[in-house]
């Protein structure tokens, strides 16, 4: 496959970044910016299904062992709330 030379403008901060980020992997920046274009180029392409916070947090549900068993329906837990 043919490779292309393109131009990007980043600024200082990123760059630093991307300096750092290469001489930790020990890659040539131009090839982590193929990566991380790749990756997030995969990802777009990608149809995304949504996902409500409740379906994100369902194996939390149930999770805390103790407390009283009847905390979300009792009002009289919320007698001192706000104080």
């Amino acid at each position: 496959m043919a490779k292309t030379t393109i131009s990007v403008r980043i600024d200082e901060n990123l760059q630093q970044k991307l300096a750092l980020a290469a001489q930790k992997t020990q890659l040539k920046q131009s090839e982590l910016i193929r990566r991380a274009l790749t990756q997030y180029l995969d990802e777009q392409a990608e149809p995304r299904e949504f996902r409500s916070a409740a379906d994100l947090a369902a194996d939390l549900a149930g999770c805390a062992l103790g407390g009283p068993s009847d905390l979300a329906a009792n009002p009289d837990y919320l007698d001192d709330f706000g104080r």
